[in-house]
């Protein structure tokens, strides 16, 4: 894994508003690596969600704008394509499975018109080859019957079958890179571990690069190779995933790690109670000019409400945006 499919560089995104310009992402850096899984994490409206969008290029405009940065794939900027050049990016090179299948799913068409769609956009197949295909590609992704099922409508199917035909939709093309957006949103554990399994086995014999995107810090220990952790549209902590999660920098991070249940918490029966992270995520109107955890966090002080932290990198690639880290550093020197 070390070939980079993907740069992205002080991406930054904003929205008018009645009340003015809103800056959603701020300042969004990170890499993906051929063949590895990066799994963007964060509570719901961190913008994990946007910056996938940002990706694709499907950045409402107006009312939404990519205000600067650069989105280099294989060293070419996407920021300054041309429509048309996206238009034969998107879907073919990078792909994208979203949240909720049924809505994403057009509910007039059968899964094989779907799923062959791309494949006669893309690949300039013929009806009957795109048929052929899809066909393949349902028997890839674990449907039972699929020259039965391929004829059938997505209110025929489970929510777990739905979302297989949505990877198969984004994996018909064989793209570089396969951008998920939450997807187990809504299943049972079972489907979970199901659609999990499907996406390492695809990944390990297509070589497909993947962007997992999550709040489930269980399925970034279970799938990621890396981590960017996310807060108020800002990266504040990335690193490897044993990095990370074994010795989290970042408070907002630790908190998320100590969200989760541990196996043989609980002993003689007696129920051992979850941790949260007080509060909410700020709207952008109350981030201010400091650290945009501040408000949340059990370790902050006057400088953080007063200045944005700096990314800070201890002993390699291992970053987090934190003055704890700055103060902790500083005391190290003096002390040696």
């Amino acid at each position: 894994m070390t070939t980079s499919l993907l740069k992205v560089e002080n991406l930054q995104v904003e929205f008018k508003t009645r009340r003015g310009q809103a800056l959603v992402l701020n300042g969004v850096d990170f890499e993906l690596k051929a063949g590895e899984t990066l799994c963007v994490v964060g509570e719901s409206g961190c913008g994990k969600s946007m910056t996938a969008l940002a990706l694709l290029g499907l950045i409402p405009m107006p009312p939404g704008r990519v205000k600067d940065g650069r989105i280099l794939f294989q060293g070419e900027d996407l920021l300054k394509a041309a429509p048309e050049r996206m238009r034969a990016v998107r879907g073919n090179r990078i792909s994208m499975i979203f949240q909720e299948p049924m809505t994403s799913l057009n509910p007039v068409f059968t899964v094989g018109d779907q799923i062959g769609e791309s494949l006669r956009l893309h690949r300039g197949l013929d009806k009957l080859a795109a048929r052929e295909r899809a066909i393949d590609m349902l028997r890839q992704v674990g449907i039972p019957a699929p020259e039965r099922r391929i004829d059938e409508y997505p209110h025929q199917l489970s929510g777990g079958m739905r979302q297989r035909v949505m990877i198969a939709i984004a994996l018909a093309c064989e793209p570089d890179i396969l951008i998920a957006d939450e997807p187990t949103t809504a299943l049972d554990v079972t489907v979970q571990a199901q659609i999990f399994d499907l996406l390492r086995a695809l990944q390990r014999d297509k070589g497909t690069a993947i962007v997992l995107i999550t709040h489930d810090m269980g399925a970034v220990a279970e799938m990621a190779d890396r981590v960017i952790v996310m807060y108020a549209g800002r990266v504040i902590e990335q690193g490897t995933t044993d990095e990370v999660i074994a010795d989290p920098q970042h408070p907002y991070t630790r908190g998320l790690i100590a969200c989760l249940p541990e196996l043989g918490s609980s002993q003689h029966g007696e129920r051992v109670a979850l941790q949260e992270i007080a509060g909410v995520v700020p709207s952008i109107w109350e981030l201010g000019s400091g650290c945009a955890f501040r408000e949340r966090c059990p370790h902050a002080h006057a400088r953080c409400a007063k200045v944005p932290p700096l990314v800070s990198a201890h002993g390699g690639p291992h970053a987090a945006a934190c003055w704890l880290l700055e103060e902790s550093a500083t005391q190290e020197v003096l002390a040696a």
